[in-house]
């Protein structure tokens, strides 16, 4: 049962993560839950894949995910899928960049994405680049 269970909540998150990478608002319409919480890098709370291209615009000129693999976990009735990888794409000055670490959390519950948590290096590499590094602990 799970084997199944685990197969096709994978098969939802690169579907959804396709889709949101090419725009595809029908079919990301299709996959999330209409109350769905996007919790997005730094905190920030959208409410849906437009809100996080509006984000991802203040960044890049151009991001794109190399998707490494997806961890799935069960918790009663619903299913959490990690995507883990790394971005790659173009800075807003149009310098290109690659290796950002990004981990995304998806929760689903019956045919819905209900959840979606997002984490990345980026905000750390734009610091590094504007000079504003800061000192890591041991």
């Amino acid at each position: 049962m799970n084997d199944a269970r685990k197969e096709k909540a994978i098969a939802m998150v690169e579907r959804f993560m396709l889709a949101s990478m090419e725009g595809d608002r029908a079919v990301t319409d299709e996959l999330m839950s209409p109350d769905i919480e996007v919790t997005f890098v730094g905190g920030q709370k959208l409410r849906k894949p437009e809100d996080i291209k509006a984000v991802n615009s203040r960044r890049y000129r151009k991001v794109s995910k190399s998707i490494e693999r997806y961890d799935v976990a069960f918790e009663d009735d619903e299913t959490v899928v990690y995507s883990i990888g790394t971005l790659f794409g173009t800075w807003l000055d149009g310098e290109s960049f690659e290796g950002d670490r990004y981990v995304d959390r998806f929760t689903i519950r019956g045919e819905k994405i209900t959840r979606m948590d997002v984490w990345n290096d980026s905000a750390e590499r734009l610091l590094e680049r504007s000079g504003n590094t800061r000192q890591r602990g041991n």
